[in-house]
């Protein structure tokens, strides 16, 4: 199955989902002159309080999915957990970008792996599990005590994973079957824990025409595995800039990606870039581009979908974002008048 051909200007732009991804695309698509429709499962969404229209369903609800698909000329996704039959069902009727190939690539964690070495990228050692004993002989095998296991879907800012540590006497079976047990899974991934530097992450968009550009790589910092302080340009020596770069085009290229993906990578303390994770989508490490580039990477998403040209995603300004998690909201008054700041806040009702 594959897609219809781009419209050469989409007027209106169909997001599923309705987080705050999509509410900064709906607004990037507003100064283009360019509607947008959203469909989520949740009433009173982040981004449908931008937006001209959303429809509120399920995403196996082809009934209203049908009627969503009508009422637009191009349809993309601000998360990578809708269902891949939604997507394909989806393209019989309007263009998807990106399609359902990232979707399943993104989705799993050992497809993604797998792709990411079938690219020639690398990652840190990893394996598959579908039990307790599949980490143990995995530990014997690389001879290590350590490891970190995840669940192969589903999780995200620390959600789903569980850290072993069988070094310090405790019997063997026991702490592997207890970790096994915290995921409530049948398949996992096991990955070795690589000592690294920094967190980095590059945006990429590539248009129907075949463009790619690239964001220049950003620092991250993390607070309880969650997103907290991003810094960009990285402040990274230049042979590693580079090298992040060309990974992160080789792999667009690969994909044959249409849209907006970021690449999560790890600078390890021997200087190598390893690859983590792939979105498949706009990334909350790319916020800042709307203050500090021209176009930012919610507009060059809805460029890219929409059958437009690219923009130059070059920043005029350096930037440090901070994501106010949590109770950090109750602080904001430190800011609203802080000089070279800008605030973005979601409208969520939590």
């Amino acid at each position: 199955m594959t897609n219809a051909a781009p419209p050469k200007f989409a007027k209106t732009l169909g997001i599923l989902g309705g987080g705050q991804l999509g509410r900064m695309s709906a607004m990037a698509a507003a100064r283009l002159g360019i509607k947008t429709h959203i469909y989520t499962p949740e009433a009173l969404s982040p981004a449908s309080q931008v937006s001209a229209k959303t429809f509120v369903g399920d995403y196996d609800n082809k009934d209203l999915l049908k009627e969503f698909a009508e009422s637009v000329d191009v349809i993309s996704y601000e998360f990578e957990n809708i269902p891949i039959d939604c997507v394909k069902f989806l393209k019989t009727i309007k263009p998807v970008y990106p399609d359902e190939n990232l979707l399943e690539i993104s989705q799993h964690r050992w497809n993604e792996k797998t792709f990411l070495n079938q690219c020639g990228i690398h990652t840190a050692r990893w394996a598959k599990a579908t039990s307790a004993a599949d980490i143990q002989s995995t530990l014997e095998q690389w001879s290590l005590t350590s490891c970190i296991i995840k669940t192969t879907r589903f999780g995200y800012d620390g959600k789903g994973q569980a850290k072993i540590d069988i070094s310090n006497g405790q019997p063997i079976e026991n702490t592997i079957q207890t970790a096994w047990e915290s995921l409530k899974t049948d398949e996992a991934i096991i990955e070795q824990i690589v000592p690294f530097q920094c967190e980095l992450s590059v945006i990429a968009a590539r248009d129907t025409y075949g463009k790619i550009i690239c964001y220049p790589p950003t620092l991250n910092e993390h607070q309880n595995h969650i997103l907290s302080k991003s810094i960009a340009p990285a402040p990274l020596d230049k042979n590693i800039i580079e090298k992040s770069l060309d990974i992160t085009k080789n792999l667009v290229h690969q994909i044959g990606l249409v849209g907006v993906m970021a690449l999560e990578m790890f600078l390890t303390k021997d200087g190598e870039i390893i690859a983590n994770e792939i979105a498949p989508r706009t990334h909350n490490s790319g916020h800042w581009t709307i203050d500090a580039c021209s176009v930012s990477q919610f507009e060059n998403h809805v460029r890219a979908v929409c059958g437009l040209p690219l923009g130059d995603p070059t920043p005029h300004s350096s930037a440090i974002m901070h994501n106010l998690i949590g109770d950090d909201i109750d602080h904001l008054d430190q800011y609203w008048t802080k000089p070279g700041t800008n605030i973005h806040l979601y409208g969520k009702s939590e």
